[in-house]
């Protein structure tokens, strides 16, 4: 492992490494207008949602480390405090990368990705007509946090009203993310399509687990079961019955004819398996078995 000290580092290699470390992270498609009302439109990865009581999403346009200056977006909201947040989904990422390019103060970035143009309801700045989420909003602070090449800008943004397309909404008007197919920004060239690597954890909040201290020894330290497999186990409110310990096992004899005899090793590596189904119940079961008398 190396370590490093950022002071040591040129700032294009210190961003090359914290853009590759931290992420994916999410797109901020934003939309401005200047004083004079000629639209802008660039995508930033610094971006976040900070707060929903009130509203408040937060990027941060960077002084360009090549030579100092700084974006049109952030000449923009420094002119006319209102912005246009929107979702960036598959369908949209190549024609948000072209926006992306640097051209002159003045040209509309809309016009050259080939995107149209979407009146907003409250705010000056448009909407991107096919972005399935568009967020309007106005600008509460902008804080710099620094004047050297790198440094960010966070653009604090209150959102006044925003519009969800039909095609991404579930019967009950939650969003399916499915359906969204969000892209989101790695290092280099590189993008992550949430779609192709979504995956479900139980909220630890929803009950007290047990946690990986609570487990027997041969299953804490076990060099079978990784990480992620003991946080699984460990999310469970309560272990299981030796009555329905011994109502599995009555079960699955057929699958497992030697159950009562197996090692530990044993047990632990069909536990993975039903681990990797999301089977924690038939999991802890099948650790515990051996506590169960023929």
């Amino acid at each position: 492992m190396i370590s490093l000290e950022p002071k040591d580092l040129s700032t294009g290699r210190l961003h090359g490494y914290l853009l590759s470390a931290v992420g994916p992270r999410p797109i901020a498609f934003a939309s401005t207008v200047d004083a004079n009302g000629v639209p802008n439109l660039s995508p930033f990865s610094y971006f976040n949602v900070f707060s929903s009581n009130p509203p408040i999403l937060v990027f941060s346009p960077a002084r360009r480390v090549r030579d100092n200056t700084t974006k049109h977006t952030l000449e923009n909201i420094l002119q006319h405090k209102e912005v246009v947040i929107n979702s960036v989904n598959f369908d949209l990422v190549q024609q948000m990368s072209l926006s992306s390019t640097e051209y002159d103060k003045g040209v509309n970035e809309f016009e050259k990705a080939g995107l149209t143009m979407l009146k907003s309801d409250m705010v000056k700045p448009f909407r991107v007509a096919e972005a399935p989420v568009q967020f309007e909003c106005k600008v509460n602070d902008v804080i710099s946090l620094g004047t050297e090449g790198g440094a960010g800008n966070l653009i604090i943004c209150e959102v006044v009203k925003f519009h969800i397309s039909d095609e991404v909404l579930n019967e009950d008007l939650t969003i399916n993310q499915e359906a969204l197919d969000l892209v989101a920004r790695a290092g280099g060239s590189y993008y992550s399509r949430a779609k192709a690597g979504f995956f479900e954890i139980p909220k630890p909040i929803k009950n007290i687990g047990i946690g990986v201290d609570s487990m027997p020894e041969h299953i804490k330290n076990s060099m079978i079961l990784t990480g992620n497999d003991l946080g699984m186990l460990g999310n469970v409110s309560a272990l299981p019955t030796l009555e329905e310990i011994s109502a599995f096992v009555k079960d699955v004899s057929t699958r497992y004819p030697n159950i009562s005899t197996m090692s530990h090793r044993e047990r632990q590596t069909i536990a993975r398996n039903h681990l990797s189904f999301g089977d924690v119940e038939s999991a802890w079961k099948l650790l515990l078995s051996d506590n169960v008398k023929e």
